[in-house]
């Protein structure tokens, strides 16, 4: 071989070097998580055989929720019942003194005034929040009582965009809506029509939506995020644990266990989720010692780690 011949072979490998490594770069995992922390906030709780009010969680509660996110890893991780920005931020600074930096964090004041969703994330984002969505109620109207919020990363054909959810607990005073299956519906069908204004169908939108439910896989709250008519707008993604079982959520007054949290994809985000389904992290003590639900997890492949 020589000289010229070399120079060009070496400049190509040169080039393929460089392309190589950009490629892996823009290809590498994104991990989406999404957990209920279980009243990280202050509330009245049995504490050590003592009813204390207005009660901070529990220390070995919090130790064990960090426990979990450390293990799981999450580039994003969304959050249910947090009390507020305060709550959120010493969260923020204990994860980061365990090993586990997130920059990026947002809390979402909605109707709510004790429970509240967030995301604390190492991807930068362009975050809004969604907290006067309403919807008809009997003879009246409500507000979503969580909100919604909403998180885009990302720009112009690499653009998505990430959907927390907390919808209505089963609890309720209300004879003529037991277990609040009708609110929340009506919650569900507001926050779906939002989005399917703002990102329709037809322009191929990739979005998650993901949280606590407060629903099964089967019911109406979670058809309603499904489709339209005949218009797919998400596909609900399997789950498992290590074990091959798919409950989140143990209502341990009646030692009831049951999927209430879930991640939903839409079509065009859908081919982004390796191996087309959601993890459940199940590793023992921590899991059962942090919340009474367990945390999910995707990872997205092929998608941008920069925001915007």
């Amino acid at each position: 071989m020589n000289t010229n011949q070399l120079l060009k072979h070496s400049r190509a490998f040169a080039l393929f070097v460089v392309l190589f490594f950009a490629s892996s770069l823009s290809a590498e995992t994104i991990r989406v998580a999404s957990y209920n922390l279980y009243n990280y906030l202050d509330a009245n709780r049995w504490v050590e055989g003592h009813y204390r009010m207005a009660y901070p969680k529990p220390e070995a509660e919090k130790a064990a929720a960090r426990k979990v996110i450390a293990a799981v890893h999450p580039d994003i991780l969304t959050l249910q019942e947090i009390g507020g920005p305060l709550h959120l931020q010493e969260l923020q600074t204990d994860l980061k003194k365990a090993g586990v930096d997130y920059p990026y964090a947002e809390c979402l004041i909605g109707p709510d005034e004790d429970r509240r969703i967030a995301v604390l994330s190492k991807i930068p984002f362009e975050a809004v929040g969604h907290t006067e969505l309403d919807f008809k109620y009997f003879d009246g109207r409500e507000l979503i009582k969580r909100g919604l919020l909403e998180l885009r990363f990302g720009k112009g054909d690499t653009a998505w965009t990430l959907f927390v959810v907390h919808l209505k607990s089963r609890w309720t005073t209300r004879d003529d809506d037991p277990e609040s299956g009708k609110r929340r519906t009506g919650e569900a069908h507001a926050a779906r029509n939002f989005i399917r204004e703002q990102y329709p169908p037809e322009t191929n939108p990739r979005y998650l939506v993901v949280g606590d439910f407060n629903d099964t896989k089967r019911s109406a709250p979670i058809r309603r995020f499904l489709e339209v008519g005949d218009t797919q707008l998400t596909q609900l993604l399997p789950a498992g644990d290590s074990r091959g079982e798919a409950w989140t959520f143990h209502y341990r007054a009646e030692d009831k266990y049951e999927r209430v949290d879930f991640i939903l994809a839409s079509p065009a985000l859908a081919p982004f989720v390796e191996g087309g389904e959601t993890h459940i992290y199940d590793s023992q003590p921590e899991t059962s010692n942090a919340s009474d639900h367990r945390l999910i997890y995707v990872d997205l492949s092929n998608l941008p780690r920069s925001g915007g």
